[in-house]
Formats: C-alpha cells, sequence, structure tokens
C-alpha cells in the first residue's frame, strides 16, 4: 500500500538603540515598521538548528529556518520545503518532492541541502545534542559513532528536487519529526566559509521568512523579513524584535510601558493577579510537557534505587501543583504526559502513587537507613534547579519535603541561570536537577529515548538498562501501533521503577499574549511561528 501526502550584516549601535525603543504600534523612530515584540525566557547560546536544544533557541530559529515540513499555525505539521511525499509498502523509503524555494543569498533549496544537513549533524565534530533523535536514519548511529563514513547514511538526492530518506524502521510520525529544527537544511555555502560564524548577522543565510539583522547577547536578537522566504508573503510584521527576559518583574514592566506582545512563560501563582493587570493576555492550553527531576546515576549515592525512590516518593506533587504552580498542571507519576498520540493504553506509574504521604516518608526513611543513612551518616546532596517559570518557587517545598524524612536528610538548592543549568545536565555536573521535556513530535518514542542508553547527552543521569533498550528496539519493528503502545507501557513501567528521573508534573503551556494579535492558535506543541500572527486591523500587504 502506498500513502501519500499532497499540498499544494551586524547593525549599528543607532539602530540598536532604534529597535528597543520600539512602541505599541509596531513603528520605530517615526519609520513605519511593522514590528512583531517577543520575550523568550533565557538567553540564546546558538542559532545553529544542529547545535540548539532549547525551546526558546527554537522561536527565534524557526522564525527564519524551514525544514521538509514545517509546523502550523495549530502545531501540526504541514508541506514545508517539501510539497509533497510518499512512502513505500515497507514504511522505511520516504520520497520528498521539493518545491521551488530559495535561500536568502539568492541560490536555490535542493535535495543536496537536505543530504548535506543529515550528514552534518551526525558529524562527531558538530556534536550535536539531538544526533541520537535521527538514529531512526539508516546508518546514522553508525556515522555519529565513526564506524561507517557519512556516505552510508540513509539519505541521497535523486535528483535537484527528490530527497529520499531510508530509515531503520517504519516510523509513521516522521512528518511530525521533520518539522523540528535539528531536520532543518542548512546552507552549505554559509557553514563551510564562515564555520561556526555563520549564524552571526553579516554572515546568516536563511530559507524561512525572517533573517537576522541585530544580535548583541543578553539583551536582544532582530530579525526581518526575508522577501523571497517561506511564508514571508503572508507574514504581517516586518520585523521581529526578541527580547532575552528571565526576569520576571522586566516582561511586567516591558507590558506595562507597552514594548512587548509576547512573552513564552508567565509565573503561575500570580496567575490571577497577571490576569487583572493584563485583561486577556494570559494564553494557558494543555501541553506535551512534563517536568521531571532527574537523579546523577554516576555519583554516590545516586547509584543506589533506594536513595533516589526514597528521594522520589517524599515529594508531594499534590501540594506543589494546588499551592505554588501555575493553574492546570497535573501532578506526575508518569513520564509520558497524558495528551500525547499512539498511546492508547492503561499508563504505568509508581506502585506508590495512590499511598498517604504519611506512609511514604516512613517507607522514604526505611529506604535511606536500609542504605546506610542515619544520625551518623547524615546524607547530604545538592538540589539544582532552573531559574526560569515556577521552578524556584517550588524548590524550597522540595528542600522541606525531603527534610520531613529525617533530620539527617540536608538538601540545599542551588538556583542555576537556565542556560547554564542545561549545560550542566549535559555534562553530568550535578547530583540531583530539574529538567523539562516539550514534544519535538508527539509520539511516545520522543520522550522514552530520553533513556535509551544510546541517547547521549540528553539521558542527563546516564540511565542505562538493556531490558529497556531491547523492549523500545522492539517497538520499533512493531507496525501494529496498538502491540506498540503496550510495549511502550512496559518499557516505561520498567523505568518507573528503576527511578533514573522522578516525574513531577504535566504543564500547561504558558504565554502572555497581546489581545489585540490575531492567529495565535494555543496547541499542545506550544510552537507559535510569528510569521501566523498579525495585529488587529492589519494584514499582509
Amino acid at each position: 500500500m502506498k500513502m501519500k501526502s499532497l499540498l499544494a550584516g551586524a547593525a549599528s549601535v543607532m539602530m540598536a538603540v532604534t529597535l528597543a525603543a520600539c512602541g505599541g504600534g509596531g513603528s520605530s523612530g517615526g519609520e513605519d515598521v511593522p514590528t512583531l515584540r517577543r520575550g523568550i525566557s533565557a538567553k540564546v547560546d546558538t542559532l545553529d538548528p544542529h547545535k540548539s536544544s532549547a525551546a526558546w533557541e527554537n522561536i527565534v530559529i524557526g522564525d527564519m529556518m524551514i525544514g521538509l515540513t514545517t509546523d502550523n499555525a495549530d502545531g501540526k505539521p504541514v508541506p514545508g520545503m517539501a510539497q509533497s511525499w510518499e512512502v513505500d509498502d515497507t514504511g522505511t523509503v520516504w520520497t520528498f518532492k521539493l518545491g521551488d524555494y530559495t535561500w536568502s543569498d539568492g541560490t536555490p533549496v535542493t535535495a543536496e541541502d537536505f543530504v548535506y544537513a543529515f550528514r552534518r549533524i551526525q558529524d562527531p565534530t558538530v556534536a550535536s545534542q539531538y544526533a541520537s533523535m535521527l538514529w531512526l536514519v539508516k546508518n546514522a548511529e553508525k556515522v555519529n559513532n565513526g564506524d561507517l563514513p557519512p556516505e552510508e547514511m540513509g539519505v541521497r538526492a535523486v535528483d535537484a528536487k527528490t530527497f529520499e530518506i531510508t530509515l531503520e524502521y517504519p516510523a509513521p510520525y516522521l512528518p511530525g519529526l521533520l518539522s523540528h529544527y535539528t531536520t532543518f537544511p542548512v546552507p552549505r555555502q554559509a557553514v563551510e566559509t564562515f564555520g561556526d560564524a555563520w549564524i552571526q548577522p553579516d554572515n546568516i543565510v536563511v530559507n524561512g521568512p525572517y533573517k537576522l539583522v541585530y544580535w548583541r547577547t543578553g539583551d536582544q536578537l532582530v530579525a526581518e523579513k526575508n522577501p523571497t522566504g517561506f511564508g514571508a508573503a503572508e507574514a504581517c510584521f516586518d520585523r521581529v524584535v526578541y527580547f532575552e527576559i528571565e526576569n520576571e518583574a522586566a516582561y511586567e514592566n516591558k507590558i506595562s510601558a507597552g514594548e512587548l506582545d509576547i512573552n513564552n512563560v508567565f509565573s503561575g501563582p500570580r496567575q490571577s493577579e497577571i490576569e487583572a493587570k493584563f485583561p486577556g493576555w494570559i494564553r494557558t492550553g494543555p501541553g506535551l510537557l512534563t517536568t521531571y527531576w532527574t537523579f546523577n546515576q554516576q555519583r554516590a549515592p545516586f547509584d543506589d534505587v533506594r536513595v533516589r525512590k526514597a528521594l522520589s516518593m517524599a515529594l508531594d506533587r499534590e501540594f506543589m501543583v494546588r499551592n505554588v504552580m501555575t493553574p492546570g498542571f497535573q501532578a506526575a507519576y508518569s513520564f509520558v504526559p497524558p495528551e500525547i498520540s499512539n498511546y492508547d493504553v492503561p499508563r504505568p506509574a509508581v506502585s506508590w502513587e495512590d499511598m498517604p504521604r504519611e506512609e511514604r516518608l516512613v517507607e522514604a526513611r526505611r529506604l535511606l537507613e536500609e542504605a546506610g543513612f542515619g544520625p551518623s551518616n547524615p546524607l547530604k546532596f545538592e538540589f539544582t534547579h532552573r531559574s526560569t517559570g515556577d521552578n524556584p518557587k517550588v524548590a524550597p517545598v522540595a528542600q522541606q519535603n525531603w527534610a520531613e524524612i529525617a533530620d539527617w536528610v540536608e538538601p540545599v538548592i542551588v538556583r542555576q541561570d537556565t542556560k547554564v543549568l542545561y549545560a550542566r545536565l549535559r555534562q553530568n555536573d550535578f547530583q540531583v536537577s530539574d529538567a523539562a521535556w516539550l514534544a519535538d513530535y508527539d509520539d511516545p518514542i520522543n520522550f522514552l529515548y530520553l533513556l535509551q542508553s544510546t541517547t547521549g547527552q540528553q539521558n542527563y543521569g546516564r540511565y542505562a538498562n538493556a531490558e529497556y533498550d531491547a523492549l523500545l528496539a522492539q517497538s520499533n519493528a512493531e507496525l501494529d501501533l496498538a502491540k506498540r503502545a503496550e510495549i511502550f507501557a512496559k518499557a516505561e513501567a520498567l523505568m518507573l521503577e528503576e527511578y533514573p528521573i522522578t516525574p513531577m508534573w504535566v504543564q500547561v503551556t504558558q504565554n502572555l499574549v497581546d489581545p489585540t494579535l490575531t492567529g495565535w492558535e494555543d496547541n499542545a506543541k506550544d510552537i507559535h511561528r510569528s510569521r501566523f500572527l498579525c495585529r488587529s486591523g492589519a494584514g499582509a500587504e
């Protein structure tokens, strides 16, 4: 059976001052330039789609670069550079027909650009944090490990406008995965000329509707419309300014001053207060986003499952989501969020989910005493948490929860810049830390693969279990979605009882959006490209 889908240079200081002064009407310095002002929750480290792993960087990258597919306003995959595609009877050979699109330097986007990009992300010298997400492509893992040359990877240009991908196993979710920035093409002509500096304003070449023109680290980035880019003709705003705002007061002050249209976070516990202050701005909805806390199994005592389980049991998730978190958050006792597709089975959860907390504390103390801790050998450890969102507010609650096990449990909480914390997690430089995962595509494997032994940097605690790995490999070979879901459930149940992580809560999406903006659609992936947004009464010319 054949399946087919068809569809139709650095800016001057004066420019920086002018852009920073953009007002609520989108004009700057008397110049009528329709401008969208977006707040992002952390500093941008890179705009290279093969080196990024941050949702806030994706806000900028996704405005400038387009993959084979792209996210629609509702977060669903639709044709991007590929106008159509088909898959063979085995479900493993996908053929994409490219449209007539160009890079911003005028050169055409071709199938060879995708061959180059897919090989580049597997190049060990690139050190992509997301390389393993594409190991479903034939021989990709072996190329990444240096066991095969790049030419052996399952990608090829049939001709200038036909790109073929051969997979290791069927993956019906591939169109969704291909809208993720990991799979975006990059301009070989710029990368090979400028190296890592290809993403700087003077050098960058893009195929999307906006192109970077200014970047001042720790402050703001500015992109302007790329006239020949995909989706540019329909985009209402000629300029997008991205402010790197980590401080709660800072983005609220900008909104009050009429200097911000969107912010990608807000303080959940203050939701009612913020709604009263900025009527109509709060946008929330069910999300494919799980916050989980991870244990470093490379360091004692977290190589002991009894310690990991005890600390997990002591956490009062229900109190946290009820009294501290954004309204709508759900306490989590499993990793994969309930909104995910292709997982229509009874969901696994930790065995003590319904145990009264007093009994959980007694069991936690017993486990720690069995592991050798007590008054003469206190359990001292550091819990590191992100500086953004609700995380700073929940950390003291966790500290108190753990101290309630016994007075010889002595946690220290450390607040860390979000970008720095994720860098430490990838380097395995932590004891216990919070983290979160927002789905790259709508399938359980996107969560469960994080705990595979071969995943690399994003398996923060370095969990390794041969049976778990074998179950995920078995799921890859299963074409029956119901049976595949059963395999996932078995794998997740196994992992949850070994406590490499402890799920904490499933989040709702959190955004502040000027109610005069149109085109914003809440979606579980929390993807909102600037090209879909307009101001009331405005439209593309």
